[in-house]
């Protein structure tokens, strides 16, 4: 009896999965176009022969031997060997008996001999830190209530509509008082306060950092180890699910930040992952980045490109996200990015473009456009790359987005000054609108403006405490108005004093405090009035949708400018004066006769239905070379948005 129960044991431990990834799996991984590449590869609860357990395999085409190994063996690397598919370096086993929840990794045999033990690329859980292994998951059957949502989002113009997006680090929105995971809220317990918030507030969409697995809290999410596993921090893959889907019933969207740029040296991730570069470029001058110490995806490899593409519409189609914003992009697309001379090699033209790069940017976007259901991939890319946006059949990389970091820097340059040398820059803030139509920009004020000593918004901002306030809303409102989507980061609404520091919660006391009260509420109205006029973003890449009043008042540094919708009607005026002068009777140059009526201004925000607004009538006097004219009084730091037909 104890022979034939030996002989059974030694049986279960033969690889008996073979058939799971056909031919056809592997010719299209091979070809980087198999794009549920992440349904094969990894961990699935299956049957097989019969017998329920877990199927694994991995791509490690260098080793010599590859096993799997958890608690469940006691990690020993004898107990479990898998079986190498023909050619493909694909190898996989069938664990009989065996759950969900077990921890998991792969014992590497390199050709060196050298057993390394390496998390799963395309494990869809893994274990909270400090610990370092995959865990076995079923992300099947969870029960969506957001198909309305995705409907609207399918027939939905990304360009045409609005778009305001709030930035949050989860682990450091708020806070539990409790010692668990660092008193990280749960996903299901930040989906109803953030979406109360964002809701209130009138954001549109919420944009997450770092929400991939990672090992160090510092890197905010951007040094992945686990690109198919929803960060454990913060609960279970379907915890996530739950998250955006309550998101989504709420209206609401979900965006990701997606690092498909470098990933980082750890033992257990993807670096040297089968003994040699596999993930990485192999020559250092491309596969590695000198400021980041990180490594570099090798985008010529179509199994490395096929895993990145992958993943996007994995998180896309199991998750349901709305949208992917691209990491580093620039450092992606210049081979010499954070290079200096002997530290890069140029492509076969001699020049600095990262060839497989561009072509890996034009496949995904191809992709995502046509298979993801009005999902948005956008850009943060630093440079004048041009073309971010348009399609590939017109020489472009297809984004459906790009980060205007020009017009951050500028603004941001401009917003810091002391108000009297404002004037000697006012085409930093003119600047942005002579270029506004080359890309479908989204105008950032994101969460790499209030780190590392470059201060908060609130602490940027020249003058007493209360100038400081002042300037955030008339810089406000003219980021508003300007065309663009728009993005601030969690805190910048209420003006939080101190950097963002990833280890602590917000000040959320100080919006029981005036002037922090007063801004949140501003910043508030500003969000409603975005949502209910399609003038502020219906035709943000097209001149019809904008025009300049005076771009020209350099020495009262006042822009004055008219924002339209496509039927032209309902079009709001904007007046933005950056200095603390008052103007008791300030003149503005109109287009035509009739009514102006005053929808918010720095002093009372947003005039509700319920209240009476001023309303001014246009004059037949020329001013600001229009031929009608509304006076009305300005006050330091003033703003006015008026609504005219």
């Amino acid at each position: 009896m104890a022979g034939k129960e030996s002989k059974e044991n030694k049986e279960s431990k033969k690889p008996i999965g073979s058939g799971v990834i056909s031919e056809m799996d592997r010719y299209l991984f091979g070809n980087g176009t198999h794009y549920e590449i992440y349904e094969k590869l990894g961990a699935h609860p299956m049957a097989l022969n019969g017998k329920e357990g877990v199927y694994f395999a991995v791509w490690a085409p260098h080793a010599t031997a590859v096993s799997v190994v958890g608690d469940f063996n006691q990690w020993d690397p004898e107990a479990n060997p898998m079986e190498l598919l023909d050619t493909s370096g694909i190898y996989e086993c069938f664990i009989p008996g065996l759950g969900i929840g077990e921890l998991y990794k792969y014992a590497i045999t390199t050709q060196a001999s050298k057993v390394l033990f390496k998390a799963d690329p395309y494990a869809s859980q893994a274990e909270f830190r400090p610990g370092t292994a995959s865990i076995t998951s079923d992300i099947s059957g969870f029960k969506w209530g957001d198909g309305a949502w995705m409907k609207k989002r399918g027939e939905r113009v990304p360009e045409e509509s609005p778009m305001s997006i709030y930035e949050v680090h989860l682990g450091s929105w708020k806070k539990k008082n409790r010692p668990e995971k660092a008193g990280y809220y749960t996903y299901k317990e930040a989906a109803h306060e953030l979406a109360d918030y964002v809701k209130e507030m009138g954001y549109t969409h919420v944009e997450l950092m770092g929400i991939a697995e990672h090992p160090f809290d510092g890197s905010w999410g951007y040094q992945v180890t686990g690109y198919y596993a929803p960060t454990s921090r913060y609960g279970t893959p379907k915890e996530f699910m739950y998250f955006v889907n309550y998101l989504h019933k709420k209206n609401i969207g979900v965006i990701l930040d997606w690092v498909p740029a470098h990933f980082p040296r750890d033992a257990h991730g993807l670096a040297d992952f089968d003994g040699a570069p596999l993930y990485e470029y192999a020559d250092s001058r491309k596969g590695e980045h000198p400021d980041w110490g990180t490594k570099v995806f090798d985008y010529e490899k179509h199994e490395v490109s096929n895993f990145l593409i992958a993943n996007a519409l994995y998180w896309i189609k199991e998750y349901h996200v709305d949208g992917l914003r691209v990491d580093a992009v620039a450092s992606m697309l210049y081979l010499d990015y954070g290079r200096k001379d002997g530290q890069w090699v140029a492509n076969k033209y001699g020049s600095n473009q990262n060839l497989e790069a561009i072509e890996f940017f034009r496949h995904l976007n191809s992709i995502v456009k046509s298979r993801g259901q009005g999902a948005m991939v956008i850009a943060e890319e630093s440079t004048a790359w041009p073309a971010v946006t348009h399609t590939p059949e017109d020489g472009g990389l297809g984004f459906t987005f790009k980060w205007n970091m020009g017009w951050m820097h500028d603004f941001l340059e401009y917003m810091k000054l002391d108000p009297y040398f404002r004037k000697y820059n006012h085409n930093k803030m003119t600047f942005g609108l002579t270029y506004f139509t080359s890309e479908n920009f989204i105008l950032v004020l994101s969460h790499d403006e209030v780190v590392h000593l470059k201060c908060s918004m609130l602490n940027k901002m020249p003058g007493y405490y209360a100038d400081k306030f002042a300037n955030l809303k008339v810089g406000y409102t003219f980021m508003f108005g300007h065309p663009g989507k728009k993005l601030l980061f969690m805190g910048q609404d209420f003006g939080q004093p101190h950097e963002w520091d990833e280890k602590v919660s917000l000040d959320w006391e100080l919006t029981d405090k005036e002037e922090h009260k007063n801004l949140q509420n501003y910043v508030r109205d500003l969000l409603h009035i975005y949502q209910k006029y399609p003038a502020m973003y219906e035709a943000d890449e097209d001149w019809d949708g904008f025009q300049w009043i005076n771009a020209n008042d350099g020495d009262r540094s006042i822009f004055s400018f008219i924002r339209s919708a496509k039927d032209r009607k309902r079009n709001l005026l904007f007046v933005c004066n950056f200095t603390p002068v008052e103007r008791p009777d300030y003149c503005v140059g109109v287009p035509k006769k009739g009514s102006y009526t005053l929808l918010l201004d720095n002093q009372h925000g947003l005039y509700q239905p319920s209240e009476k607004p001023l309303v001014y009538r246009a004059e037949k006097e020329e001013c600001d070379g229009q031929p009608y004219s509304v006076r009305f009084p300005l006050s330091a730091y003033g703003t006015a948005i008026l609504r005219f037909t």
